[in-house]
Order: C-alpha cells, then structure tokens, then sequence
C-alpha cells in the first residue's frame, strides 16, 4: 500500500483563514464532501466525509476515481450495496492473502478468520456511515474512533476488558451506527 495525503482535518486550517472563498473546491477529488460543491464552508461533519472515503480506500484497494466509478456510482455506493452479505467480494484481494499468511501458522485459523470477517464488515460499515450524502447522517468522530478501538481490540483478541455486549455489538450490528446496515 502507499501512503496518500488525506483531507480531513482540512476545516481546522481553512477556519484560520480570514477570507476563503467558497466558490473554489477545498480538498481532492473524491474525497470532498457533496456539501463542499454546493459551496458550504469547511467543516468537521465535512472532515468526517473524507475520513470516511480512507477505509473504503483501503479494504477496496479502489481510490474513489477509479474508472469503474461512473454512472451514479461511486465508492460509497459501492461499498454500501456490498453490505453486509458480499462484504468479502469487495475486499482487496491483496489483504486476504496477507492475512492468509498469517493464519495460516495460527490454530485458531477459523475463528481468526471469521473476527476477520466481523471486523471487515464493522470497517465498511464505518466507511460508509462517514461518507454518507447528508452531514447530519455522518457518524461523530468520537464514535468514529470508539468504534475503530473496539474493533481493532476485537481483531487482535485484546478486547477481553470489553464485555460481551460490546463485542456482539461490533459483529452482530447491534451498535447505533453500524445497526443501519
């Protein structure tokens, strides 16, 4: 994977500046908020949206220009018609074998592989939550970053100070957020 240069946080310089425009675009193709072209100004639920792109980004292995985006689709649409049953389609090809190394000196193969799953679901979840249309649909980052710990915890098997509603939350879509899909 390489690194690429995200654009939330972009609120927190763009509030700095006296006299910003909102004709002209704040942020990169595809990661700029539906808001951002109807000339909103910069905001964190804005930030939450380019966030939002990241996951998607990563578990896809798809940027958000990527040529098979045309037509009304895009990544978010995209990632959001695969939940929560073809979640597994849309992962990048490249994580699975990774992760099949992995597992594959580990015992616990299959229950590493279903967290996995779990986890993958959670993350997509995520992605779209913060990527929707609408800034007032977006998750709150707090949540953002809760959801992503418990997640992570949960992944690793280090979870064990979370107590069992928390993990079925994550997995089972009984969360606040990831309930909507």
């Amino acid at each position: 994977m390489n690194a690429r240069v995200g654009d939330f946080g972009i609120a927190r310089f763009l509030s700095e500046v006296v006299h910003t425009s909102s004709i002209g675009m704040k942020g990169s193709i595809g990661y700029i908020p539906p808001e951002y072209a109807m000339g909103s100004k910069a905001s964190t639920q804005g930030d939450v949206y380019s966030y939002g792109i990241l996951p998607l980004e990563m578990i896809t292995g798809k940027w958000p220009t990527d040529d098979m985006f045309k037509d009304n689709l895009s990544l978010h649409h995209f990632a959001k018609l695969a939940l929560p049953k073809q979640v597994m389609e849309i992962v990048d090809p490249q994580l699975l074998v990774e992760e099949a190394e992995v597992t594959q000196h580990n015992e616990n193969h299959v229950n590493r592989k279903n967290r996995m799953h779990g986890c993958l679901i959670s993350m997509v979840k995520i992605g779209v939550l913060c990527s929707v249309e609408s800034p007032r649909e977006r998750m709150w980052m707090r949540d953002v970053v809760a959801e992503m710990h418990a997640i992570k915890d949960l992944y690793l098997g280090t979870g064990i100070h979370q107590d069992k509603q928390v993990r079925s939350q994550i997995l089972d879509e009984g969360s606040s957020y990831l309930s909507h899909y």
